[in-house]
């Protein structure tokens, strides 16, 4: 059958069929005009863990999402699948995670000669084996790229989408990243790992096509991170969580602080999101949580004005959603903003 035909015949309308594809929708990748690339993926991380589930999370708890949505009625009809979960990927990142927890421990508790030998092996096989995951990113997100597709990353922690930056380096001249967090990724190698998720932007900083970075719903950051931002000399933008607020209580609306974000992005901008930029009654299990950061409309909203603004979107990944052991409200949370993602993609990728 084809896309039109499975168009006409399907009923939005109807309860999801757990037997299609993701939000219950009936088209496969090759018809689908929107790509995600699953990533279970969390070898780095250091607090709470489980964002290697993220991604099947999102995919179970996207059957229950209405399909029609005000902003983006036709949105469906445009077709989102998801790549096929890479098993091998996830259970490396397992085996891999329990290695850097050693090398965590003995940074913090110290440990006998032969102990701090095996930290020192185990972190230089990590590093090695985190770069090999970025290409197969990279290689994976250009594939479908290459094939016309519009394509968002579901991590996973946020050390995922460097080799998507990379990809749409390859094919962009210069580009920017609306990055909205609790937390700057500006770390340099955090506790030894060159790919951390602590470490993500400054990572992406590195190449030469990315022209700016602006950062929104910080609210926890160190010195070194700090320093970075002011060696990169207006490179990186930073918009706070507090001063968002502070500005707010002055009567400053939330239109006109969207709109001065959005003046600081290049015409070319992916959003890069990571979950725990929401306030963390929204993501209550990300993996490291902090008091503050944007209601849920607030980053719709925000993302719908970029999608409005004449900017072309060419990306975005959704990161660090960590499903509950006996609830699906990260996952459901999850699922709901990717949907608005998808149709933010889909609009402003003109």
């Amino acid at each position: 059958m084809s896309k039109a035909s499975k168009i006409k015949s399907f009923d939005p309308n109807s309860p999801a069929d757990a037997n299609a594809q993701m939000y219950g929708l009936p088209f496969t990748t090759k018809e689908a005009d929107i790509v995600l690339v699953p990533v279970p993926w969390e070898v780095t991380t250091s607090y709470g863990g489980g964002t290697s589930k993220g991604p099947e999370a999102i995919y179970e708890a996207s059957f229950q999402v209405d399909l029609f949505h005000p902003e983006f009625p036709e949105l469906w009809k445009r077709g989102i699948a998801m790549d096929e979960i890479p098993a091998p990927l996830q259970l490396q990142s397992r085996d891999l995670k329990k290695q850097a927890a050693h090398v965590m421990r003995m940074m913090t508790e110290g440990g006998t000669k032969k102990e701090a030998l095996r930290a020192q092996k185990s972190l230089k096989l990590i590093n090695a084996e985190c770069a090999v995951m970025n290409e197969w990113v990279e290689a994976r997100c250009g594939y479908w790229l290459d094939e016309g597709k519009l394509v968002g990353l579901i991590g996973g922690d946020h050390s995922t989408p460097l080799g998507y930056f990379r990809a749409l380096a390859k094919r962009h001249k210069s580009f920017g990243i609306l990055h909205i967090d609790a937390h700057m990724d500006l770390r340099i190698a955090y506790e030894g790992f060159t790919y951390s998720h602590a470490s993500i932007l400054y990572n992406a900083l590195g190449l030469k096509e990315l022209s700016t970075v602006v950062q929104v719903g910080i609210r926890d950051f160190c010195a070194q991170e700090n320093d970075v931002i002011v060696k990169e000399k207006g490179r990186v933008k930073v918009v706070r969580s507090a001063d968002i607020r502070r500005q707010q209580y002055d009567g400053v609306a939330w239109r006109e602080q969207c709109d001065a974000i959005i003046k600081a992005l290049p015409d070319a901008v992916h959003i890069s999101f990571d979950i725990d930029g929401l306030d963390p009654t929204l993501c209550p299990n990300t993996g490291t949580p902090v008091p503050g950061g944007l209601a849920f409309e607030e980053a719709t909203y925000l993302l719908s004005k970029l999608a409005a603004s004449g900017k072309r979107i060419i990306g975005f990944d959704l990161v660090e959603v960590t499903p509950g052991k006996n609830d699906e409200w990260d996952a459901n949370v999850g699922a709901r903003l990717l949907w608005h993602l998808c149709g933010v993609l889909a609009k402003g990728n003109h």
